[in-house]
């Protein structure tokens, strides 16, 4: 499943993702990935979910994003959730359709079990059409 926290820059949306991923911690038997363009939230973060700053890497484009998941996903067969803060710029998505990147993500929800929570700085109604049903919170 793939559940997306919406809106403008500054509403307050990694506060909301933060929240999420300290809480679901403590109820998932899985383990939790927490992706962020930096490592500024890791004090905030429960310590036994995984961070990872997307940034020391070289990706590129969304393709390369994509796969990187999946490279996370092949080496945790007990990753049950992941989350991705500031995922247009992490995916390298800023000024694009973000559609095609949310289907490809939700097969890999699909196919592998691990659930994704977005943090999109876009408003709600910005959102195309298919994928507001995807929406967790809205601020």
């Amino acid at each position: 499943m793939v559940q997306l926290i919406v809106g403008e820059k500054g509403k307050g949306k990694t506060k909301h993702l933060l929240d999420k991923v300290n809480n679901e911690i403590k109820t998932i038997p899985g383990n939790i990935v927490y992706l962020d363009k930096s490592t500024k939230h890791m004090y905030e973060l429960n310590n036994k979910v995984r961070l990872i700053d997307v940034s020391q890497y070289a990706i590129e484009d969304n393709a390369e994003f994509l796969g990187f998941i999946s490279g996370i996903i092949s080496q945790d067969h007990d990753l049950q959730q992941m989350y991705f803060d500031s995922f247009l710029k992490i995916a390298k998505l800023e000024g694009q359709d973000i559609t095609p990147a949310i289907a490809k993500l939700e097969k890999i929800s699909e196919r592998f079990g691990v659930d994704f929570i977005l943090s999109v700085s876009l408003n709600e109604d910005a959102l195309p059409e298919e994928l507001k049903s995807k929406v967790l919170i809205s601020l």
